[in-house]
């Protein structure tokens, strides 16, 4: 099991680790603890780990990624994974880098047609002129890290500069969005090719203005309502739609993906995508693990299938390119 690693999130990764960690002793699995440290070294009980490509990882017979941000979620660690021949639940290396930029992710789901807010990419070299189209409210957001680091929200335009330089404190691209006042819910995914199977969809009660750092992560600071108070029809689209994102974005093993519903009262609600995760928070308040006990998959057996789903995978791959 991978935790930590050199991002911003080093502390929620070993949180949800700790999780990972319990939930796979529990399905019957020796799990072996490898923490990467925020200079990038790797430790497993106290000593380095000595990585040489084709030979695997501290001998065991698959790993599981519970890393959060850039190193861990956005590719590097799956394509040196690859390097080492070893099997690992979660996105590959191109799924993943395409969905931890928001910018690149949005751009695929708006060639497919695929309805979410208006948006735009930005870099310290464009004009920020270009956001006028947005109109505001907006959420500045660095374009590749994952728990609410560095987002703003801004509701008047003497706010815009101040949210830029703190996002871009974190990230060079940044992606900004307009606001939805639509409800928020999500729904995780579990599969891989057209073996993909979507959970009960849940619904995000907010007790701040937004879904922040501290609402994701600390007690009280939002209620997931399960099943989400929506018409079963609008249910039903929004978890057809998640499978369907995850096919679209090359996504294996897991996936949460979240959704605006406006008009969430109304059978003919608007369903919009917002992003999709493919390392989705493990930790005693992460969503994606309780939208599947809700739909009678328990903690274990879904770490379980995750990782049987690595196995399969790994074992596919390495007969096409042999």
């Amino acid at each position: 099991m991978l935790a930590g690693g050199p991002s911003d999130e080093h502390e929620v990764s070993l949180r949800s680790a700790a999780a990972v960690r319990e939930g796979l002793r529990a399905a019957g699995h020796e799990p072996v603890d490898v923490e990467i440290g925020r200079d990038g070294r790797w430790w497993a009980d106290g000593a380095p780990v000595v990585l040489e490509p084709g030979c695997g990882l501290l001998d065991c017979a698959a790993a599981f990624p519970a890393l959060h941000g850039p190193y861990g979620e956005d590719g590097v660690v799956q394509g040196l994974l690859e390097a080492l021949a070893v099997p690992y639940a979660g996105a590959g290396v191109l799924a993943s880098a395409l969905c931890m930029d928001k910018v690149l992710f949005k751009d695929l789901m708006a060639s497919a047609g695929i309805d979410q807010v208006e948006y735009a990419g930005l870099t310290r070299d464009d004009d920020p002129a270009v956001l006028e189209r947005l109109g505001l409210p907006v959420f500045v957001k660095p374009a590749r890290l994952g728990s609410s680091v560095g987002i703003a929200k801004v509701s008047r335009r003497d706010e815009l500069a101040a949210a830029l330089a703190g996002a871009f404190s974190h990230d060079p691209r940044l992606i900004v969005e307009a606001m939805s006042g639509g409800m928020e819910v999500e729904c995780s995914v579990l599969g891989d090719g057209s073996r993909v199977e979507a959970s009960v969809v849940g619904e995000i009660v907010l007790a701040s203005d937004w879904y922040d750092y501290e609402a994701k992560y600390e007690p009280g600071g939002m209620t997931l309502v399960v099943p989400a108070r929506l018409d079963e029809q609008v249910s039903e689209r929004v978890r057809c739609l998640a499978a369907e994102v995850f096919r679209r974005s090359g996504c294996s093993g897991m996936a949460r993906c979240d959704f605006f519903v406006e008009g969430a009262d109304r059978s003919d609600a608007r369903v919009l995508i917002n992003e999709l995760n493919t390392i989705p928070g493990f930790t005693a308040t992460s969503v994606y693990a309780k939208l599947f006990d809700a739909s009678g998959l328990a903690y274990p057996e879904l770490l379980d299938r995750l990782l049987a789903i690595a196995l399969e995978r790994h074992q596919r791959e390495r007969a096409v390119s042999t």
